[in-house]
């Protein structure tokens, strides 16, 4: 198969199942909403080490929040709810707490609703020290009310989750760092305009698993290295310079297959693309499939 006369190749994308909130981080600008919200996301492009995968979804207008002030809205992934609990916590006292003016809010569609997780007794709720208050604020929702320096830090007691579909993931392979750079650039502004899809490019390019060390989670997948095309078990031929490895996740496959989808219609669009790819762990990884040419069918 072939899109934009770029080589499709017919394999499938292993994906896995992993607990998702939705968090909103508001506050009295853009610049300062913006940087509590990319305190909060952190380390978090990766899910083989802690504190739990995050990333950044998108903005939100302040006519558009409960407190009518601008946010940002970024999503947390973990396989096991309790640990995203944690990591929830965690990343709003490491990100959101110190940063002027904010506040925080679950930002989850109702409908995706399955459990829930509580900050009560969290590091977020005993930061204020027995001056908190519990209120109903913003349309009821139940807000941990905590005093600090510049006036009051309000955050929702308790964030919606579901059970999401990540790992959604394709290689492009170009003939330029420039090129690949461009047409990831590209597939990462198409899949992003898809409701609620977080994307991400990736030029770790990891696989599971070790084939030369133990005890390692993840390491660099090796068979699409173009630094390594001499080794036997190489997937690559020597005209491919470099490769992206986009990934994407949303709280519902038909959303990670659409958003693939129009992140490789966009990349092909590009020059010196020479093909897309993508890779699978005979299920370490996950039970999920995502064959590349189904998308297209």
């Amino acid at each position: 198969m072939k899109v934009n006369d770029v080589e499709i190749q017919d394999d499938y994308s292993e994906t896995f199942s992993a607990q998702l909130c939705r968090v909103l981080i508001t506050s009295i600008n853009d610049k300062w909403a913006y940087e509590a919200a990319m305190e909060t996301k952190g380390l978090g492009r990766s899910a083989t080490a802690p504190p739990c995968e995050a990333t950044l979804e998108r903005s939100v207008s302040a006519s558009d929040t409960p407190d009518g002030r601008p946010g940002y809205i970024v999503q947390m992934m973990d396989r096991k709810a309790e640990t995203l609990e944690k990591c929830l916590a965690l990343r709003l006292r490491k990100g959101a707490v110190p940063n002027p003016q904010t506040s925080v809010f679950d930002w989850l569609p109702i409908e995706y609703k399955e459990s829930e997780l509580d900050l009560e007794g969290s590091v977020i709720q005993r930061f204020g020290d027995g001056y908190e208050q519990e209120l109903e604020l913003y349309d009821n929702r139940l807000m941990y009310r905590i005093p600090r320096m510049d006036g009051l830090f309000h955050v929702q007691r308790k964030f919606a989750i579901t059970e999401a579909v990540t790992g959604g993931m394709f290689l492009i392979l170009s003939d330029s760092i420039e090129n690949c750079l461009h047409a990831a650039e590209e597939s990462l502004k198409a899949a992003s305009l898809i409701d609620e899809v977080i994307v991400k490019c990736a030029a770790s390019g990891s696989k599971v698993g070790a084939k030369n060390y133990t005890d390692m989670v993840a390491t660099t997948n090796h068979t699409y290295c173009p630094t390594l095309t001499d080794l036997d078990d190489s997937q690559i031929d020597k005209n491919v310079k470099c490769i992206y490895e986009i990934i994407v996740s949303a709280a519902r496959e038909p959303q990670v297959r659409q958003g693939m989808k129009v992140g490789i219609e966009a990349a092909t669009r590009c020059p010196g693309v020479l093909g897309v790819h993508t890779a699978n762990y005979g299920g370490k990884l996950g039970k999920g499939k995502i064959p590349l040419h189904e998308l297209f069918a």
